[in-house]
């Protein structure tokens, strides 16, 4: 026993870990935090009634009076739980899981809006001859909602005498998930940019002492604050044209909106995330502790605010606090100018939002920050 308590790297291992259990931090954000993040993710996606399926019903399409329904309006009325415009139907499964359909009844150009911002995934033209099912074939999440509604109109009371649905793939710039996806990757890339390349940067650097070097130099502290931003806002600058480009060509998205909103929409996100990374990084000089508040900024956001998919998956009473996240509004943002068409006048209140969050968040910090 003697022999092992000696030994180097026996007491190399207890003298680090020694250092790790001695930051009560460093067990919140590498133990707890992560419990935490599974416990609220597995809420958000294991609530009772599983699969969520929203669809766009659209009845003003030629031979259709508006003042006549059809038997699929006529069918939810009688056996769908009805709010507002949209009707609710739970399909009771013990084995595979309930799976709840949402059918929004709404107008053809007010569906194509709601498909573009991920709040429906299928329009249903209703028909009194059939359906016809519009959706993205390369979106998993359309392609389910599409079998689950066609097995109801099936397999469930009939909606018609005569089964005559129809499929029109969408493929539309705008209506499919790649031009739902590239404008979440952009606003995600500009907050793991600042987050990691501003703050990492920042905490490594006090843990190494550089910084207390820096300031024993005739250097202006802020001018190295504002060199850090104005390097990382020069990458995610050259990061996102790059990204656009590769989506441009391979893929056909397109900006429908206008092009001084997308700049200026940049210029806001680079500006929040920047002024929060500041902050993130104002005291610790501990990197094991910085991983972990980095983590904790970026990772719920990430899982959350709808990059890779609509976070209108998640329980109704989560969407209002999700929205008011930065890259949330940065995301949603992006996609009413991408798919849109949205211009300035439209985004002025997002970008004017997040620009006070960076400048409020940069001068909290600046005003704790910690040299050394």
């Amino acid at each position: 026993m003697n022999k092992i308590s000696n030994h180097q790297l026996y007491r190399l291992i207890v003298a680090h870990f020694a250092e790790i259990i001695r930051e009560p931090s460093v067990i919140f954000w590498g133990v707890v935090f992560p419990i935490l993040m599974a416990w609220g993710l597995g809420i958000a996606f294991t609530q009772k009634g599983g699969v969520q399926a929203k669809l766009a019903v659209v009845r003003e399409i030629s031979g259709v009076n508006g003042n006549q329904e059809t038997k699929l309006i006529s069918w939810l009325k009688a056996h769908a739980l009805k709010k507002d415009s949209t009707y609710s139907i739970t399909l009771k499964n013990e084995k595979l899981g309930d799976a709840t359909l949402s059918f929004h009844e709404t107008s053809a150009t007010n569906a194509l809006t709601l498909l573009k911002k991920g709040k429906v995934s299928v329009i249903i033209e209703d028909q009194f001859k059939g359906s016809i099912y519009q959706f993205d074939p390369a979106n998993t999440e359309a392609k389910a909602a599409y079998h689950l509604a066609a097995d109801l109109e099936v397999h469930g009371p009939l909606f018609y005498t005569e089964n005559q649905t129809q499929i029109e793939p969408l493929t539309l710039s705008g209506t499919r998930y790649v031009d739902f996806l590239i404008p979440g990757l952009l606003a995600m890339g500009i907050m793991m940019a600042c987050c990691w390349g501003i703050s990492y940067t920042i905490i490594d650097r006090r843990s190494k002492k550089l910084l207390r070097r820096m300031v024993a130099t005739p250097m202006k502290k802020t001018n190295l604050l504002f060199a850090l931003i104005a390097a990382r806002f020069t990458m995610n600058l050259a990061e996102a044209i790059l990204l656009f480009l590769f989506a441009w060509i391979y893929f056909g998205v397109k900006v429908q909106g206008s092009w001084s909103a997308l700049i200026v929409l940049f210029i806001a996100a680079n500006i929040a995330f920047s002024g929060i990374s500041i902050l993130v990084s104002s005291r610790t000089a501990n990197t094991e502790v910085g991983n972990g508040m980095i983590n904790a900024i970026v990772t719920p956001m990430m899982v959350v605010s709808g990059v890779f998919f609509s976070y209108h998956n998640f329980p109704d009473w989560a969407i209002p606090e999700i929205k008011f996240l930065p890259l949330t509004m940065i995301t949603d943002t992006f996609r009413s100018i991408f798919n849109e068409g949205a211009g300035l006048i439209d985004i002025w209140r997002e970008a004017l939002i997040l620009t006070t969050t960076g400048v409020v968040s940069f001068v909290i910090g600046l005003k704790i920050f910690k040299w050394y």
